[in-house]
């Protein structure tokens, strides 16, 4: 019976390269977020930067200077689509054996992006603002979190693909033979 050594079964989820990919991650689901709202709200007659203001009022609720509502709103979406980035391929790496199938780890960050939509748009948003959950119609915001979980989960398969340069199968075949 083969046992897989504990360095194939789980990923460090620790290591500073886990963190930098879950980073990309975050700037490429970020980035097709914007992309999406910013097209989204064109079609639809509305502006995307009510809901750059938007954001920055949830966070940023008293802010003095209006005219940097919008810049700060897309710096704090990208920041906080960083940290999610992060937090979401630490959970995905730890939960996740580095040896399921291809398609496993991008489903549920998709996945977990839909919690998080959930948990924003139906507990949080409500609460800390609930103007904010009219700026856009739940179908698109939700499309919005579906869009940077695939994006997120591309991420982390295309920066991080499988180490298997030189790595010997049981029966001592090489994978990835190197000359």
């Amino acid at each position: 019976m083969y046992l897989p050594r504990k360095r194939e079964a789980r990923r460090f989820v620790g290591s500073t390269n886990t963190w930098s990919i879950g980073a990309i991650a975050g700037l490429a689901g970020g980035g097709i977020e914007i992309a999406w709202i910013a097209t989204y709200m064109r079609l639809s007659g509305g502006g995307a930067a009510e809901v750059a203001r938007g954001v920055t009022d949830t966070v940023l609720p008293n802010l003095v200077a209006p005219t940097a509502a919008v810049s700060l709103g897309i710096a704090i979406h990208m920041g906080l689509a960083i940290m999610l980035g992060i937090m979401v391929a630490v959970l995905v790496r730890s939960l996740l054996p580095r040896t399921s199938p291809a398609l496993l780890e991008p489903l549920a960050v998709v996945a977990i992006l839909v919690l998080v939509w959930a948990i924003n748009f139906f507990v949080v948003l409500p609460i800390i603002n609930p103007a904010f959950v009219a700026l856009v119609p739940y179908t698109a915001s939700l499309v919005s979190k579906v869009l940077f979980g695939a994006a997120a989960g591309l991420a982390l398969k295309l920066f991080d693909g499988p180490e298997t340069s030189g790595v010997q199968t049981q029966k001592g075949d090489q994978l990835c033979p190197t000359n």
